[in-house]
């Protein structure tokens, strides 16, 4: 039963990680504030003149090794994130223009927002692995014993900070951000779940059918 589930379960992770990166590259090219890592992304871009893209790609990777020591286990969704989403916001990056015109900046800003929830939806639903800022976050939670919201805190604000020592724009978005993104994933994390079956389920399964085919 899982197995037959896989294809869609790898379609919606690959889909999700797409428009996950097309959706970072609204929020940049809103020019209004970014979330705490892309802040980073974009400050480490500016510094180095590396793609905004290829920035995104190395910082999952640098994440993925914190992994080793927290002794956490990639899956699937969780290289693919590494690989997928940073080519993917920089194809954005390129399609989109800069806006500079708050009328414009406001409903681009929010359409990114509102499509990073679904995406994250996407390629959360499936259950093939964490991205690598997520199992980091977890992982610690595990071996500190500390609340999932210390952690997630404590990461995210120095990840801003560094980021917009860096130059990377911190602004009313980054606010906006931090204040939907968790009820907006709220709605959407349940709305595209893929529910596997239970080890009792697939037993059941796999019984009904021995008995139909003997």
């Amino acid at each position: 039963m899982t197995a037959r589930l896989f294809p869609r379960r790898l379609a919606r992770l690959l889909l999700g990680l797409v428009l996950y990166g097309i959706a970072i590259s609204m929020m940049v090219r809103a020019g209004i504030g970014l979330s705490p890592w892309d802040v980073l992304a974009q400050g480490l871009s500016i510094k180095t003149g590396w793609a905004f893209g290829l920035m995104t790609n190395l910082i999952g990777l640098v994440v993925l090794l914190f992994w080793i020591p927290i002794r956490q286990r990639p899956g699937l969704g969780t290289i693919l994130n590494v690989l997928l989403i940073g080519p993917s916001a920089q194809l954005g990056l390129t399609l989109i223009p800069q806006q500079t015109q708050l009328w414009a900046q406001v409903p681009l800003f929010a359409g990114g927002l509102v499509l990073l929830a679904v995406a994250t939806g996407l390629y959360i639903g499936p259950q093939l692995g964490p991205g690598p800022r997520d199992g980091l976050m977890t992982g610690l939670h595990t071996r500190t014993g500390w609340p999932i919201w210390v952690v997630r805190t404590g990461i995210e604000v120095t990840v801003l900070i560094v980021g917009w020592l860096l130059g990377g724009n911190v602004g009313f978005g980054t606010l906006a951000f931090a204040v939907l993104i968790g009820p907006l994933c709220t709605l959407t994390l349940p709305l595209f779940a893929i529910h596997l079956p239970t080890a009792a389920t697939t037993d059941a399964a796999e019984n009904e059918l021995e008995t139909r085919t003997t």
